[in-house]
């Protein structure tokens, strides 16, 4: 394995210099911490990350976590993060004091789980699920069920689950079957079956608490008849045991990567003893869990971009040591004569690599843009800026979910391609490094369902508001960068490529002003991937921008290579990626409709 998974340097570089995140200790929320708490909170994990998480990445690869005799068998050191996460406040961190918690902001508890992921993306997730689960109950659920659970949920004792799809009912939510029949002790019964549930059962956490999209008897069809129902593995009773709440195990799903991150398949009422408890009110369970779903899809987004950053750490390190061919000299020839180069210093190995560190970084600081927004949104006291930022928030929450889903597996692609044969033995970790990355497009809503977001919901919401905004954000860097004469060009391009935008969108929506929906979404993932570049370039033209003004200064914060490098990366991104938008709006802009049904057997 790489000696290295995590460039914190760059993680800070982003997080404080660029995205100016202490400025949210300003509001009253986060008056508790400073910079120098959360410093010592980052040191600390990182350390408990050294010492716990990464050393038993690759062996939670093999064996996997499975299903044996009605339970599942995960690796021991689960049971050791729960108990010492709870104990870090790595699960209640964001939570109101109130519930437990320590009102950190999210930001701040995004870089920390990013340096977890990095190190070994398998574990932080059964802290995560439990999160998830907690902040539904803390946000919506009676005070009774707050007392009841969120403690022990927050420390880590009890874990936490969210339990969505069913067998035939994938994110299709409006056909979930799952029923919630009410009785006359103020519970409901609940029976049917959950599947792809992440974290669902391991014998580290004395109970499990199941948060549960079913139906109560004679809801509406459809997505409006929806609730949401605290379902816990054992039901607590007043002298403070358990009792078995008719919860079963009925079996586990065996993937090509994060093996070691158990996901289950759930039964519930199998012999009609489930009791389930209502969270908020009835029919209004599917709004309750989109609610939490922004803070999900960052989750998603920083997962991915942490692999891709530990993939490039690992490809970077082996490109670094491997000698291997000759560089051509200035005849044309290679000298055989000549030592074997590191095959760092060829040119399509290095074009690799930066391809892998513009994804990686640029896609850490999309994740960290939009905790910081999500932050102000929640949190100012300022109505027109909490306005402002769940705006931005909302338009780019697609991105940040999709972005380094799928383009951190491109750059992890690389990263095998590095190593040549050697990246596909799984002697070396880039192999389950591409392994585990492949599910984040899919986890949270997959890309064509982000995508449909986009471009049916986001683009044109308010009026086309939040793309406004996103287009003010952009031009007010670009007139940043062109204070400085080596990065104007790049300024007047990204100028460029928004008024293609908005002659892509001129072009599409004509198709939605006459009534052709279907037409209007078709390409809604090219739409993402052009759009995600346009992003993409906006935020290192940022973080160029700033390292040129550090170096300018003669700011010593960081060396002058370090500043330089995300200059020459910002370059490479804008040379290399940026230009692909030129083909995908050609693409979005062609009047040809290839993928819809239109009564032709054009698979015969």
């Amino acid at each position: 394995m790489a000696k290295k998974y995590c460039d914190i340097e760059t993680l800070k570089f982003i997080l404080n210099e660029v995205n100016n995140y202490t400025s949210l200790f300003e509001l009253e929320h986060f008056a508790d911490h400073d910079a120098e708490s959360m410093e010592t909170f980052f040191d600390s994990v990182k350390d408990f990350s050294d010492k716990e998480l990464y050393p038993c990445f690759a062996e939670m690869d093999s064996p996997p976590a499975h299903y044996k005799d009605g339970k599942i068998i995960v690796h021991s050191q689960v049971g050791k993060v729960m108990k010492q996460g709870g104990e870090m406040g790595l699960i209640n961190a964001t939570f109101p004091y109130e519930n437990n918690g320590l009102q950190m902001p999210l930001t701040a508890f995004t870089a920390a789980h990013y340096i977890m992921d990095a190190a070994n993306n398998h574990l932080p997730g059964y802290l995560g699920l439990t999160m998830g689960a907690t902040e539904l109950i803390i946000h919506f659920a009676s005070e009774e069920l707050k007392e009841t659970y969120v403690e022990k949920m927050g420390s880590g004792e009890w874990g936490g689950t969210m339990c969505l799809t069913e067998p035939q009912a994938g994110s299709s939510l409006s056909d979930i079957v799952t029923s919630a029949t009410p009785t006359d002790d103020g519970h409901y019964k609940i029976k049917g079956q959950k599947i792809f549930i992440s974290a669902g059962d391991h014998e580290y956490a004395s109970n499990f608490v199941h948060l549960v999209l079913a139906r109560i008897e004679g809801a509406p069809a459809g997505t409006k008849g929806i609730s949401l129902f605290v379902v816990p593995k054992k039901r607590p009773e007043a002298d403070g045991s358990l009792t078995p709440n008719d919860v079963i195990t009925a079996g586990d799903f065996q993937k090509l990567g994060q093996k070691g991150y158990c996901t289950t398949h759930l039964m519930f009422g199998e012999n009609d003893d489930c009791q389930g408890y209502l969270v908020g009110q009835p029919h209004k369970g599917l709004k309750y869990m989109f609610l939490m779903m922004n803070g999900a899809r960052i989750g998603v987004g920083r997962g991915a971009a942490a692999i891709a950053a530990a993939a490039y750490e690992a490809s970077l390190q082996y490109a670094n040591e491997r000698s291997q061919g000759r560089k051509l000299t200035n005849t044309g020839k290679k000298d055989v004569n000549a030592a074997q180069s590191l095959i760092i210093e060829h040119a399509d190995v290095r074009r690799m690599l930066l391809m892998q560190k513009s994804v990686a970084e640029g896609s850490l600081h999309l994740v960290l843009k939009a905790a910081k927004l999500a932050d102000v949104a929640n949190f100012s006291s300022d109505e027109k800026e909490r306005e402002r930022n769940r705006l931005l928030l909302e338009i780019l929450i697609p991105v940040v979910k999709t972005y380094p889903s799928e383009m951190g597996l491109q750059a992890t692609s690389n990263g095998v391609q590095v190593l040549g044969g050697y990246g596909f033995c799984s002697e070396y970790i880039l192999q389950q490094y591409f392994r585990d990355i492949r599910i984040f497009s899919i986890y949270e809503g997959t890309t064509g369902i982000q995508s449909l977001d986009l471009l049916g919901r986001k683009v044109v919401m308010n009026e086309g508001q939040a793309l406004q905004l996103l287009a003010g954000e952009v031009m007010q860097t670009i007139q940043d960068a062109s204070k400085y004469d080596e990065l104007k060009p790049y300024g007047a391009k990204l100028g460029e490529k928004l008024q293609l935008v908005q002659k892509v969108l001129t072009k599409l929506g004509g198709f939605a002003m006459a009534g052709d929906f279907e037409r209007y979404t078709s390409d809604a993932t090219i739409f993402m991937e052009f759009f995600g570049h346009l992003v993409m370039s906006w935020l290192w033209l940022e973080m160029a921008t700033v390292a040129k003004e550090s170096l300018v200064k003669g700011d010593t914060a960081h060396s002058s290579d370090f500043y330089e490098s995300k200059i020459h990366t910002m370059k490479y991104y804008f040379k290399y990626e940026l230009a692909k938008t030129t083909s995908q709006a050609e693409v979005l802009m062609d009047e040809a409709s290839l993928t819809i049904a239109n009564g032709k057997k054009v698979f015969a």
